[in-house]
């Protein structure tokens, strides 16, 4: 079986699991119990903190731990928007996870905030022209994430943070995917809150952690024991916060090595399913021909689809994804699964749902085509000579569903 389901979730890394036993185990007590027993467990979770704040570039102070990557929009979103006296604007892209979409519609629905789309291009890519023409005076907040999870755009995350905060607003990014294969550290960025989440990076699944700048106002979404210097209540799940510190510390360690490889395989792999299967369509944005459907309207030939030429990978070094119009996407995902390869057609969070891809809807796919497609994303550990038999079997899985049709 080859696994090309890394961006739904990834194995847990011996590493982080071993890192977390004695928390799971003997090192049981409660961080913040006035003990011997909770106070190894508060030295284990300042370790974890110090462990992610550095792989985030920031002070331990400005690290939240929670359950992973949709309560870290939530609390990154509501938090911050409903913490500040600014306006009731926000600002994000249709193109957003669902988590993000829906703590902007719970804002528009309980809180009377109005939420506007800035423009994408059919790559997924804002650009700070389009992001300008749409903030204002009153916007608060602008949430758009570092990498899309569906079809690995990268956006220029630090141009948009200057032109938001020319704009006196906050940004947040959901940089979810992104770990373990950019550059996650928040100064260079630019951004006021980032989320991660730990089973991205083989700490498991329930971990995660909200990066939330100095002394910002948060309003909390979990109430409680004001655990997490106030800001999210709850027993803190040390085990899980060890994994994820083991887990980001390994990831930023690999990752310049493993970007590169996987890269390559992942371009050899693109090369490969279009040769075999000439109609099919790349998704997002082009590695092999950067400035292709990528650019705005009236942005001229040859535009780079982060659209900033800031030297940014212009898609996520793990991921591929495709549509194969005239076939049935979840009909080629049985296919692929018969033959040993392991996939998705987007989103885990989304599975199952009839609708087409609301990503690929807002990149202007037409809906019977978005429903065609099929997300194919790399772990570290992916070879070349794997991703290329991965690829022949695409070509042979999308012949067969077209024979059935």
């Amino acid at each position: 079986m080859l696994y090309l389901d890394a961006a739904a979730t990834t194995p847990m890394r011996r590493e982080a699991l071993e890192a977390a036993w004695p928390y799971l185990t003997g090192e049981f007590g409660n961080p913040s119990s006035h003990h011997s027993l909770g106070e190894r467990a508060a030295a284990g979770l300042t370790g974890a903190r110090r462990r992610v704040a550095r792989a985030l570039g920031c002070r331990t102070g400005e690290v939240a731990f929670t359950s992973g990557g949709t309560e870290g929009d939530n609390l990154a979103i509501k938090g911050l928007a409903l913490a500040s006296p600014r306006g009731r604007h926000l600002v994000t892209a249709a193109t957003e996870h669902e988590a993000v979409l829906a703590s902007m519609d719970y804002l528009r629905r309980w809180h009377n905030f109005e939420v506007s789309f800035v423009e994408v291009t059919s790559a997924g890519v804002v650009t700070p022209a389009a992001l300008a023409a749409v903030l204002r005076e009153d916007t608060t907040l602008v949430s758009l994430s570092l990498a899309n999870n569906e079809i690995g755009t990268v956006q220029d995350i630090a141009a948009l943070a200057q032109v938001t905060h020319e704009h006196g607003a906050l940004l947040h990014t959901d940089a979810v995917q992104a770990a373990g294969w950019l550059d996650l550290d928040v100064r260079a960025l630019g951004v006021d809150a980032l989320t991660v989440s730990g089973h991205k990076v083989g700490a498991g699944k329930g971990t995660g952690a909200v990066f939330l700048r100095g002394r910002l106002p948060v309003e909390p979404v979990l109430h409680g024991g004001g655990q997490e210097r106030e800001r999210r209540s709850g027993t803190e799940n040390v085990a899980g916060a060890v994994a994820l510190g083991a887990a980001l510390t390994l990831a930023e360690t690999e990752r310049a090595e493993r970007a590169e490889r996987v890269t390559a395989a992942r371009d050899a792999f693109i090369a490969r399913v279009r040769e075999l299967v000439p109609t099919a369509v790349l998704t997002g944005a082009d590695p092999l021909s950067p400035g292709t459907g990528a650019a705005p309207a009236g942005a001229g030939p040859g535009t780079s689809s982060s659209g900033t030429g800031s030297g940014l990978p212009v898609r996520l070094p793990n991921h591929a994804s495709f549509c194969f119009p005239g076939t049935s996407g979840e009909a080629v995902l049985l296919e692929l699964e018969q033959r040993g390869v392991i996939t998705s057609s987007g989103s885990a969070c989304a599975a199952g749902a009839d609708e087409p891809s609301h990503v690929l809807i807002a990149c202007g796919m037409a809906p019977e085509v978005a429903q065609t497609s099929v997300r194919f994303t790399f772990g570290g550990d992916v070879g070349a000579d794997g991703l290329l038999a991965a690829a022949d079997s695409v070509g042979a899985a999308v012949a067969a569903v077209a024979q059935l049709s």
